[in-house]
């Protein structure tokens, strides 16, 4: 019996033994390291100035930059008001599947409410013209703007009855939705 409590102790003895750290660590014989770094000094800052800045090089007809929008006078006809007998437009109305008419031909277009950009996520299929870039859509007072993929108005029209939208496209082509 005592052979079991004698061989019972050393197992305890060895298996204490493989408990203890034998590893080396190079950083135990350094001095401890502060808590917080030191603060940093701060730096002089130049004053800050402020001016017109030169306009871009070239003439205002030869200019690389694009003109201003408004400034397109094929756009001038989409940017029309629209008429006094116009309906109120409710933007959740608009959501589903419209039969497009443009310039004697007739597409699909489907608008939702899914947030794309400044507007609405739309788009068209079997459409020609203008229309193939439509990607997005928005209700601004009485009219609703067709937007293409960079967020440009390529068209707008305006509630004419119920389930009937009419006005036209930037390139002055009429346009009319219908369910």
């Amino acid at each position: 019996m005592q052979f079991r409590y004698v061989a019972t102790g050393l197992v305890l003895a060895l298996a204490l033994a493989g408990c203890q750290r034998t590893s080396y660590s190079p950083y135990s014989d350094l001095p401890a390291q502060p808590s917080q770094p030191a603060p940093l000094q701060a730096q002089p800052v130049p004053s800050v100035q402020g001016g017109q800045l030169p306009p871009p090089p070239g003439t205002a007809g030869s200019s690389q930059f694009p003109s201003a929008p408004g400034a397109n006078p094929a756009m001038a006809s989409a940017n029309a008001a629209p008429p006094a007998t116009a309906l109120d437009i409710k933007k959740e109305a608009m959501v589903g599947n419209w039969r497009v008419s443009n310039s004697g031909s007739s597409c699909d277009m489907f608008l939702t409410l899914t947030n794309l950009g400044g507007g609405s996520r739309g788009g068209t299929r079997g459409c020609a013209g203008e229309l193939t870039a439509m990607g997005s859509w928005d209700v601004s007072g009485k009219m609703v703007q067709f937007k293409n993929r960079a967020g440009d108005v390529i068209g707008r029209v305006y509630k004419s009855a119920e389930n009937r939208f009419d006005g036209t496209m930037n390139s002055g082509q009429p346009v009319s939705l219908s369910r």
